[in-house]
């Protein structure tokens, strides 16, 4: 029987749980990052890497958040009390990831914001000006994304929509969000999948993504794939053992999560046959990150010419920011919530905190890049040194923590427990999960934050 916590604050259907979380994990990782390494590192050779490392040990680790955040039925700093209450220090493990959480988020709102000001230079025909001049194009992008103004303004404008939906609740705003974007998302996917095929030259796009070359795969392109298999599930930060929590005692987590895997890389291939067969086509390199997104891809759609390139360019930029829409929902609801939870206020009070706190270190961020570039953390720029945090130290440690506790110190039957609904299922699958939690994830995880630090 639900708990009348989960009654009141869960979602409504598998369906609603698999939409949200999906959304959670696709985001502008998936679009800018994925298509690109693996095209750079084998592409089909790297493809089946992937999701050796996607499926045993990304998705395990999805798995074992959704395990502590539906067996605590708390947002991650409690969750960890309330399952192991004589051993106190490990509630850090739910700090730690809801610092990660905080940081990625400020980043998160500062790209979000690039993504939001670049779709109406899209619809109203701004970005089309600049034809296919790439020294235009990247002047235009490093002198706006370096402005003390307007990425300020997107921010901000991005950040309370993110904040609407979530004062909207679990089943009414997230749950119904998550509902109508994702398909929206894979629809526009698609429409630009077949325009970018119908384009000459665009097989040697699909080459470069599909052609399996061993040769590529290095050991650094294996530890890509890894990493890239691990942080692209939203994973590490505590996200998922608060949707872990909103999940009914009902689901299958087993089966929730490989269908969050499985649409995950599906949309990240979907990307990469958008946007790489458009890329070859048009006779441009290959990139990933800002400079595919927001220099290589307005030339690329500027060579399609008039209507249509504005029509396309409008598009990708729709898309790229619903994926980043529905991945900072899963960010914001994680801090709200372990607030709400914390102070026992509302709703409204609590996402209203978070978002002011949110909006005044991202624009700390989006000042790092530009007008305070000169002041330096560690050597680096704020807007670096946030993003080296968010990519290379916070994210491995939370999710080591977590396999750590899940391995080690909860109670193998209560782990059982979860992955069987309490014994009436099955669950076959249970001693190689327990395994790969044990032994395989937290040796991954090191090996992965090792690597990034030399």
């Amino acid at each position: 029987m639900q708990s009348s916590k989960q009654s009141t604050n869960s979602f409504s259907s598998s369906l609603g749980a698999i939409m949200a979380a999906v959304g959670s994990a696709v985001g502008l990782g998936n679009i800018w990052r994925f298509p690109y390494i693996c095209g750079k590192y084998g592409g089909g050779a790297f493809l089946l890497v992937y999701l050796c490392f996607a499926f045993g040990i990304g998705m395990t680790l999805m798995l074992s958040e959704f395990v502590i955040g539906r067996r605590s039925l708390h947002t991650p700093v409690k969750a960890f009390e309330s399952l192991a209450p004589k051993r106190k220090g490990w509630r850090y493990v739910g700090v730690l990831g809801l610092i990660t959480c905080f940081f990625i988020l400020a980043q998160y709102l500062v790209i979000s914001g690039w993504t939001v000001s670049y779709f109406f230079d899209a619809i109203t025909g701004r970005l089309a000006t600049m034809g296919q001049n790439a020294t235009a194009i990247s002047d235009y992008f490093n002198g706006f994304s370096t402005s003390a103004l307007r990425p300020v303004i997107f921010l901000a404008v991005f950040a309370v929509l993110t904040a609407i939906v979530i004062l909207g609740g679990v089943q009414k705003g997230i749950e119904a969000v998550s509902k109508v974007l994702m398909p929206v998302l894979v629809v526009l996917l698609v429409v630009l999948c077949v325009r970018s095929l119908t384009l000459p030259g665009a097989s040697k796009g699909l080459e470069y993504l599909f052609s399996p070359d061993f040769s590529k795969l290095t050991a650094e392109g294996v530890l890509a794939a890894l990493g890239q298999a691990m942080f692209s599930l939203s994973v590490g930060m505590g996200v998922m053992i608060v949707y872990g929590s909103y999940i009914p005692v009902s689901d299958n987590l087993f089966r929730t999560s490989m269908w969050i895997t499985a649409s995950d890389t599906f949309i990240a291939i979907l990307a990469g046959v958008a946007i790489f067969p458009a890329v070859f086509s048009c006779g441009m390199e290959p990139a990933g990150g800002p400079g595919l997104t927001f220099c290589v891809l307005p030339s690329v759609f500027n060579s399609m010419g008039g209507v249509m390139g504005t029509i396309f360019a409008s598009i990708f930029f729709l898309l790229l920011g619903i994926a980043a829409l529905t991945s900072a929902i899963s960010l914001l609801e994680a801090l709200s919530a372990w607030l709400l939870e914390t102070l026992r206020t509302h709703r409204w009070i609590a996402t209203l905190v978070i978002i002011v706190a949110e909006i005044a270190v991202a624009v700390v961020v989006s000042l790092g890049n530009g007008v305070w570039s000169d002041f330096h953390i560690t050597g680096i720029t704020i807007f670096d040194f946030v993003d080296r945090l968010n990519s290379i130290y916070l994210p491995p440690l939370g999710a080591l923590g977590t396999v750590l506790f899940l391995g080690w110190v909860l109670p193998s039957d209560e782990l059982r427990d979860e992955l069987s609904n309490q014994g009436t299922l099955r669950a076959v699958y249970y001693p190689a999960v327990r395994f790969i939690i044990r032994w395989v994830a937290p040796l991954a995880l090191l090996v992965v934050f090792v690597s990034s630090l030399l």
